[in-house]
């Protein structure tokens, strides 16, 4: 294993390249994590989408589908990811007055956490949304991605505080 960063970065090496962080030792275990966001919208695509009206077809369901291609394919995405085995991913969408609310939980029982997965299954979706409404609303705007909540590995479970 390379040198470690004086700064004691660990996706450094000694020199302050950029290195992938070698997992080997960790334990495998069970983790899992959850992410939202929204995509704020106009009323024309809440009637759309409530109505079952859109365009393009069923722009939940190519959402959802989005993000779980997205959770299984955030190390092609994120440069010092580790591919991990992806071993559920749930996305729900709820459209709201204005919005639809996003939440993705993934799951793996690996040596490393699924919070970039999470995050990505959920920013996927939103693009996936966004991709199937923006003929009736192209100023769509993606909000608020955040980790909720996490559990598994060293440091245990960790939940947002507001």
């Amino acid at each position: 294993m390379p040198d470690s960063h004086p700064t004691g970065f660990t996706h450094l090496d000694s020199s302050g390249s950029a290195r992938m962080v070698d997992v080997t030792a960790k334990d495998v275990n069970a983790r899992t994590a959850t992410a939202t966001g929204r995509v704020l919208v106009s009323p024309e695509v809440v009637a759309a989408l409530r109505e079952g009206e859109v365009p393009k077809g069923d722009a939940l369901a190519v959402a959802r589908l989005a993000g779980i291609q997205g959770a299984k394919r955030t190390p092609d995405l994120v440069p010092l990811c580790h591919p991990i085995a992806v071993h559920g991913a749930d996305v729900n969408l709820e459209v709201g007055d204005g919005e639809v609310r996003i939440s993705a939980t993934v799951r793996t029982a690996d040596r490393t956490g699924v919070e970039m997965e999470a995050f990505t299954c959920v920013m996927t979706a939103a693009l996936g949304l966004v991709d199937m409404v923006k003929a009736i609303d192209p100023e769509a705007v993606v909000s608020d991605v955040r980790l909720e909540h996490k559990t598994g590995g060293k440091s245990g479970e960790w939940r947002r505080s507001e």
